[in-house]
C-alpha cells in the first residue's frame, strides 16, 4: 500500500517538476500532474531507456524528460482545440 502512495506522490512531483519547466499550467491540478508524470515516465522509458537515478519504480531523468515532452504536446493540442496562436 505504501509504495502505491510513494508512486503516486513521486509521479505527482514528477509532473509537477516539468509544468515548471516548461512554464505551462497542467489541466486537472494534483490528478493531472499524477497522470502526467507517470505517463511521462512510460514515454521517458520508451524513448529514453532506463538509466539515471530510481526512486520508487521511476528512472528521473527520463521520467521528467517524458513528462516535459508530454505537457509540450498536450499544451500544443490544447492551444490548437482553442484556436489560439501558438
Amino acid at each position: 500500500m505504501f509504495s502505491f502512495l510513494w508512486f503516486l506522490i513521486i509521479g505527482g512531483i514528477l509532473g509537477w517538476l516539468a509544468g515548471l519547466i516548461l512554464g505551462k499550467d497542467i489541466p486537472g491540478g494534483i490528478i493531472g500532474n499524477i497522470v502526467a508524470g507517470i505517463i511521462g515516465s512510460w514515454l521517458g522509458g520508451t524513448l529514453l531507456g532506463e538509466w539515471g537515478p530510481m526512486v520508487s519504480d521511476f528512472y528521473i531523468v527520463p521520467a521528467l524528460i517524458g513528462a516535459i515532452i508530454l505537457i509540450f504536446v498536450v499544451s500544443l493540442i490544447l492551444k490548437a482545440m482553442s484556436g489560439k496562436r501558438v
